[in-house]
């Protein structure tokens, strides 16, 4: 007969290795709302039966080695829990400045919005308008959201329409990127394009 019986802390466990995968595969996986909801489960269990051993006199003076299990494991859930749940921030942020916080760009993805929670889409969202409040204290001088891992060394850039993306205004005026044409731009008007995959500089 088969044995259903599985040690506290076994859930939190695959959550880290979830987690884990993630990292090595450099990929953001579905959020595992089934197993999320199975450890606090399992914590509102723990709690419960904490209580009971809290609630004995003799507990309370002396407390056992099944408190002392018991507390570990709850503390353990929370760390797995907490630590599941900032793993997959980092990757939502880093999903956000690879894209140079194109939140759309994001959101509209089939693909990554059905990987991601309800709420976390909501902290996607109130991240962005964090940053954008940041962006405009200083949109003059810098834009934060433009990458930086290659310095330009010309104010101006040719590029190339790799996919339609309409009309852009920029310091020239509007222009529409359409599919296979190339434009000479200011670099700060279209950087976020670039990084997003719309356009392509050519030399």
């Amino acid at each position: 007969m088969a044995s259903d019986t599985r040690q506290f802390g076994d859930l939190g466990a695959q959550l880290i290795l979830e987690s884990r995968r993630s990292t090595q595969t450099d990929t953001l996986l579905k959020y595992n709302d089934p197993l999320v909801r199975s450890i606090i489960r399992e914590q509102r269990d723990l709690e419960k039966t904490m209580e009971a051993f809290t609630d004995s006199p003799e507990a309370a003076e002396t407390p056992t080695t099944a408190m002392y299990i018991v507390q570990t494991a709850i503390q353990r859930n929370k760390r797995c829990l907490l630590a599941y749940h900032a793993h997959r921030c980092d990757r939502l942020r880093d999903e956000y400045w690879n894209v140079g916080g194109a939140l759309p760009h994001i959101l509209s993805n089939p693909d990554t919005r059905s990987k991601m929670s309800p709420h976390e889409v909501d902290y996607l969202r109130q991240y962005h308008s964090s940053v954008m409040d940041f962006r405009a204290t200083f949109a003059q001088e810098l834009d934060i959201t433009a990458s930086i891992l290659t310095p330009p060394k010309h104010i101006q850039c040719m590029v190339r329409v790799i996919r339609d993306c309409g009309v852009i205004q920029t310091e020239l005026g509007s222009i529409d990127f359409q599919k296979g044409q190339r434009f000479m731009v200011r670099r700060a008007d279209i950087e976020h394009l670039i990084v997003q995959g719309y356009l392509e500089e050519v030399s």
